[in-house]
């Protein structure tokens, strides 16, 4: 097995409609996606702010992108990305 980008967490700004369901089934069926999590994190009269976390084998992130912005929503930040041939989670240290 290759390196490959493994997890992206997105801070995504959507409309309402279509909603969260379908959104996250939507991104699901991308090529290399193994599952979609999401997070309403803010809510006003027209958008959502929504964190989204993929996992996947080999996820492209252009082709994360492009979906995002067909959908209609808007990539704020790439909070986290997990790179390699495994999932490495992040430790706390006593810097924390």
């Amino acid at each position: 097995m290759e390196n490959s980008l493994i997890r992206v967490v997105l801070d995504i700004l959507k409309p309402h409609t279509p909603a969260l369901p379908s959104f996250a089934m939507y991104l699901s069926d991308l090529d290399g996606v193994d599952g979609v999590n999401i997070t309403l994190m803010e809510i006003d009269k027209d958008t959502e702010n929504v964190k989204v976390t993929m996992e996947g084998t080999d996820l492209n992130y252009e082709k994360i992108r492009e979906a995002v912005e067909q959908y209609g929503a808007s990539i704020h930040s790439v909070d986290e990305v997990v790179a390699g041939k495994r999932l490495v989670e992040e430790v706390e240290t006593h810097q924390d």
